[in-house]
């Protein structure tokens, strides 16, 4: 009886044995630990900047006109500023200009002062009304006859004029190729003293330089008309339409 119990016995611690080998023989294999690579070395850069520049002739121009009337009272002041300026616009009106080529872009109105040197209380001596139009020249041959025209429609004054391209684009591009030519001239010279050589483009990056525009300010008196012998003279000039670059290459070092 006992020999029997002690084969069932160890029959059993058997079967365990052999399930429990089973069950660890079933369960997964770890997963390899992840293989980290070696950081690779910077790759070296030339990096430059260069600029370009272009010459462009404005073809249009802005003309502010303004008529500036005086008189004992506000209203009386801005009546006639009123009766001047519009004899203006149908000046440029009757010369071809449109409606969306004339603006105002100014008006004021105010009082004009005495002030008394024993301190007494300032008083007014009248007043003063200004008012400016705006003209969109789109033909750069027209400027000296609407400048000439509303001075003898009665504006005294020209307060400004100002020129301006109407397509930059060619000239900018002829600015950015010159640029990045400058550029890479640079960095071959950089290049080839640090003992190596330009390699292949990472990164060009471009700024946009706005042309400037040409500025002049002209105070007319109403009373020069009946002296002017011929049509006032306007040149416009040139511009210069600028562009940089920075630029980025690798660099390859001599074997």
């Amino acid at each position: 009886m006992f020999a029997r119990s002690t084969a069932v016995a160890l029959a059993a611690a058997l079967a365990g044995s052999v399930g429990c080998t089973t069950a660890r023989a079933q369960q997964p294999a770890p997963a390899p630990a992840p293989v980290v690579a070696a950081p690779s070395a910077a790759v070296a850069q030339v990096i430059t900047n260069g600029q370009g520049e272009a010459k462009i002739v404005p073809d249009r121009a802005r003309l502010e006109v303004s008529v500036q009337t005086r008189a004992a009272t506000a209203a009386a002041a801005g009546a006639d500023n009123a009766r001047k300026q519009q004899a203006v616009l149908d000046a440029l009106r009757k010369m071809g200009f449109a409606s969306d080529q004339l603006s105002t872009v100014n008006y004021n109105l105010y009082p004009e002062m005495q002030y008394d040197r024993n301190g007494q209380q300032p008083k007014v001596t009248g007043y003063v009304a200004t008012n400016t139009v705006r003209v969109d020249i789109r033909d750069i041959g027209m400027i000296g006859k609407a400048i000439d025209a509303s001075l003898e429609a009665g504006a005294n004054m020209i307060s400004s004029l100002s020129f301006y391209p109407s397509n930059t684009d060619a000239a900018r591009r002829s600015a950015l190729a010159e640029a990045v030519a400058r550029a890479r001239d640079d960095a071959d010279a950089v290049a080839k003293a640090a003992g190596g050589s330009v390699g292949a483009l990472i990164e060009i990056t471009t700024t946009d330089v706005r042309p400037p525009v040409v500025f002049n300010r002209v105070l007319s008196e109403a009373s020069m008309v009946g002296k002017m012998a011929s049509p006032t003279p306007v040149e416009p000039g040139e511009q210069t339409v600028s562009a940089m670059v920075t630029v980025r290459w690798a660099f390859v070092p001599n074997r």
